[in-house]
């Protein structure tokens, strides 16, 4: 089964029961790293209050390991990892970085720009240009404002304020 597949059969075991109980897929990813195979799901709080802790991922867990040995959509052998996304989650989706608006966030370039790959700042805005491309906006912490296209963007995270 294809990589893609299992990460959408794995969205769609897990739908109405993340759902019941308050919960919501963050990410999901089936990867091989080394000679092994890993499907680890990131669930977050559907109201996005509060944390996600062990025994919530324990539940979770248990859940989808039934579902999964009933169902039996993997071929190979493989370790099922449940967890937080955590404090510094990757922003993946356009839904993510909506969400965040208003906060801390580390970006990474593909290219440099302006001197630099790096850029740690407020998130302002996500918006679609209307053209098929999103655009974000942030501004660091010299008050400059970026403004970039999402497809310049290497990789996004929440920034762990302390």
């Amino acid at each position: 089964m294809a990589k893609k597949t299992i990460t959408a059969v794995t969205a769609e075991l897990l739908d109405g029961f993340l759902a019941e109980n308050g919960y919501e897929l963050y990410n999901c990813e089936f990867v091989k790293e080394g000679r092994d195979w890993f499907l680890r799901v990131y669930i977050d709080r559907a109201d996005g209050d509060g944390y996600i802790g062990t025994e919530d991922c324990e539940k979770v867990s248990r859940y989808l390991s039934g579902k999964l040995d009933a169902e039996d959509p993997i071929d190979q052998n493989y370790y099922l990892e449940v967890s937080s996304p955590g404090m510094d989650r990757p922003l993946l989706r356009p839904e993510h970085y909506e969400r965040y608006v208003g906060q801390e966030v580390e970006i990474k370039l593909y290219k440099g720009k302006d001197g630099t790959k790096k850029i740690e700042g407020v998130l302002q805005a996500f918006e679609s240009d209307g053209e098929g491309d999103w655009r974000v906006t942030v501004t660091d912490h010299n008050d400059k404002v970026w403004d970039l296209r999402l497809a310049e963007i290497a990789k996004a995270s929440l920034a762990v304020v302390i």
